[in-house]
């Protein structure tokens, strides 16, 4: 079908419409456009004249500007892909006075802080810091940029804690037995008027063999209408606490107080009522119909856990309570996530959860296995909060001027010595490399039980070379070790040597282990106290000694720093030298780097001022007597239980379990696999690298 001539006109108007509108949405052909039809001489397009000239100057100088590009600007450095950047700020407090702003540079910001009167910038480490009092105008100012900040402000539960009144509240003394008052240094009435200005509720955590023992039941004496009073400890220790009652708390009867030994037992009249931390949980709710008032829990860390079946049965104990006072030494043993579980028994609302308190102060972030609250962050903050609210924490070196030294060293012992040699490295350089290659979590931390158990069979003719050269002082000494085979090693020396001798462990009875200090502390014949790490690290006192040995590590510090405070305590007289025997080439490789970073972050938070970074380091004397045909070190192995590593040497290594340890004292929960390990161990699952070259 044909189109007559108006209908082509109308179509060719109607495509001309569309053309010039499709150009007023194309803001790059309609500059073209505008190009093409410019007037300016230079770049003159003439379609009628064909001959004209090309223009003299080249179209690609740079100085030449055919057109300019529609919509471009210059690079604008607050812009990211065309979007507005986003700079975090950051807010901590520094001091009780001033806080600290962390950010990348912006320069708007900086006009900002350079307006607020007690500004302070430090060249050193890039950061502005202000007094509290001009926290709310910073805030103020920066609104004008909220569209370009991400501003991460002081948590409302900070400024509350600033807010408080420092009080030094001096109590009623009187309302304490004279027994008791009488025998309390200075310092520890400080810490009894502490936790009355906390109304019961507070955390004692001085150095371990300052007497917080004391302190807790003065404090407990002093809100004796409150009672009946219950205290929690470790198994080991109840019979320690009755003691120092019926001797220093002369008002209550011996009648009114008892300790639960079996769940079953009749508490419907006591007073005071002692539990082990494990009573505690499996007589949860005996416990809880007894309306406790009072509540003091010795050695608090073991709560570190707020999953942990026992961590439970306290919160909900404490919930009840009027009064709360935790005890412990070491109420963080390697990170800050481990003070949580406490301080919600003293106040469960003031972090609002533990979301916010690890978002806060452990680096919380989620990640594919969910939320990771192992890291660490805002330490100065949460140091200045514990100490206003929570906390009290005096060192020996703060209050006990005249306490000896103590002196840490590191003995490189000779791993080599006599047979132990090809094989042994054969060995850990499999457990390292198996180590290494695997994904699992749970094999990885039985695998490195194994390697640290293996390490200890090393170690055996070295240590126990060593120990001979001591015995040769004629000096009380104490010698801490992890393993059983490690301890029946240096009982068998001690025994050949005719060397009189105590051993504390976790098969010990709470009389045996009395009597056991007391022999040690008043027979001058027994020479050496043969101690678990972790069933003899806390609970008594050994001052007789001036020289403490450790055979084997720990994974925390903290432990550690507990077990030297057996002889460097309340009653030492002279100094006190510590000795970590290490093995190069064994698990100490890896476990001594571990506790230096980990008690780095307990520095950090103000927990500990104790460092092995600058300990002094000597080699061991070589022993020409021979030790090996002497030592019973076969390891018995279980066909179900055991490596299968033939084709690498001929030696059968038995997969280490709970049983080659020393310690009933774990809070352990079958419902939990997180608190199975809970006296450090579960340190087992960060990321150790085992490099084993010897």
């Amino acid at each position: 079908m044909q189109c007559t001539k108006e209908e082509i006109e109308e179509k060719k108007r109607i495509a001309k419409e569309r053309l010039a509108r499709k150009m007023q949405c194309s803001p790059v052909k309609a500059s073209l456009q505008s190009f093409a039809n410019s007037t300016s001489p230079r770049f003159k397009f003439n379609r009628d004249n064909s001959n004209q000239k090309a223009p003299t100057t080249s179209f690609f100088n740079r100085n030449a500007k055919p057109y300019d590009k529609p919509g471009v600007s210059a690079i604008n450095q607050t812009k990211f892909y065309g979007k507005d950047k986003i700079f975090n700020v950051k807010m901590c407090l520094m001091s009780e006075q001033r806080f600290v702003v962390e950010m990348e540079f912006f320069q708007p910001v900086i006009e900002i802080f350079k307006t607020i009167p007690t500004r302070n910038y430090n060249s050193s480490t890039r950061k502005w810091d202000f007094h509290i009092k001009d926290y709310e105008m910073l805030i103020s100012k920066l609104q004008v940029l909220r569209a370009n900040l991400n501003i991460d402000t002081l948590p409302s539960f900070v400024l509350n804690c600033l807010k408080r009144k420092s009080t030094s509240t001096i109590g009623d003394m009187s309302k304490i037995d004279s027994e008791l008052l009488t025998s309390l240094m200075p310092f520890q009435i400080e810490g009894v008027n502490f936790g009355i200005d906390k109304n019961g509720r507070c955390l004692i955590a001085d150095d371990m063999g300052l007497g917080k023992t004391f302190q807790a039941l003065a404090l407990a004496n002093y809100y004796k209408t409150d009672w009946p009073l219950l205290i929690v400890t470790t198994a080991s220790m109840t019979s320690v606490w009755e003691e120092t009652i019926h001797r220093y708390l002369p008002s209550v009867s011996i009648l009114s107080t008892q300790y639960m030994v079996t769940g079953k037992d009749y508490i419907g009249e006591a007073k005071i009522l002692i539990v082990s931390h494990d009573m505690m949980s499996r007589a949860l709710d005996r416990l809880l119909d007894r309306n406790f008032g009072v509540i003091i829990i010795d050695e608090s860390h073991v709560l570190k856990n707020f999953k942990a079946k026992c961590s439970k049965s306290a919160a909900q104990l404490a919930k009840k309570a009027k009064r709360v006072v935790l005890l412990s030494g070491t109420p963080a043993l390697s990170r800050p996530c481990e003070l949580f579980t406490q301080l919600a028994l003293l106040d469960e609302k003031f972090f609002g959860n533990f979301f916010a308190y690890s978002k806060r102060y452990c680096d919380g972030k989620t990640t594919n296995f969910g939320w990771d609250a192992s890291g660490k962050s805002n330490l100065q903050e949460l140091e200045i909060v514990l100490q206003k609210v929570f906390m009290i924490r005096r060192t020996k070196e703060d209050v006990l001027r005249s306490l000896p030294n103590k002196i840490q060293e590191v003995v490189m012992l000779d791993v080599n010595l006599k047979q132990f040699s090809e094989q042994d490295r054969r060995c850990l350089n499999y457990l390292a490399e198996k180590y290494n290659n695997m994904t699992s979590k749970r094999d990885k931390h039985a695998l490195l039980l194994t390697f640290f158990s293996e390490s200890a069979k090393i170690k055996i003719p070295s240590v126990c070379s060593y120990i001979l050269q001591v015995l040769e002082t004629k000096a009380k000494f104490l010698v801490f070790a992890h393993h059983q085979v490690m301890m029946n090693a240096i009982v068998d020396i001690l025994r050949k040597k005719d060397v009189k001798y105590i051993r504390i462990d976790g098969n010990t009875t709470s009389d045996q282990r009395k009597n056991f200090v007391n022999k040690f502390q008043l027979d001058d014949s027994v020479v050496c106290a043969v101690l678990s790490i972790t069933a003899a690290n806390a609970g008594i006192t050994l001052t007789a000694a001036q020289l403490v040995l450790f055979a084997e590590l720990h994974w925390n510090p903290s432990i550690l720093s507990q077990a030297e405070s057996r002889a460097h305590r309340i009653g030492q007289e002279n100094h006190v030298i510590v000795r970590y025997l290490l093995g190069k080439g064994t698990a100490d490789d890896s476990m001594w780097y571990l506790l230096q970073q980990k008690q780095k972050i307990l520095s950090e938070i103000g927990l500990s001022k104790d460092s092995f970074r600058d300990v002094a380091v000597t080699n061991q004397a070589t022993s020409d007597e021979k030790l090996t045909e002497n030592l019973n070190l076969t390891c018995a192995a279980t066909p179900a239980n055991t490596l299968d590593i033939s084709s690498y040497f001929n030696r059968n290594i038995t997969i280490a379990s709970d049983d080659s340890f020393n310690d009933n004292e774990d809070n352990n929960d079958e419902f939990n696999d997180s608190a199975i390990l809970d006296d450090g161990m579960d340190d087992l699952f960060c990321d150790i690298n085992l490099d084993i070259n010897l």
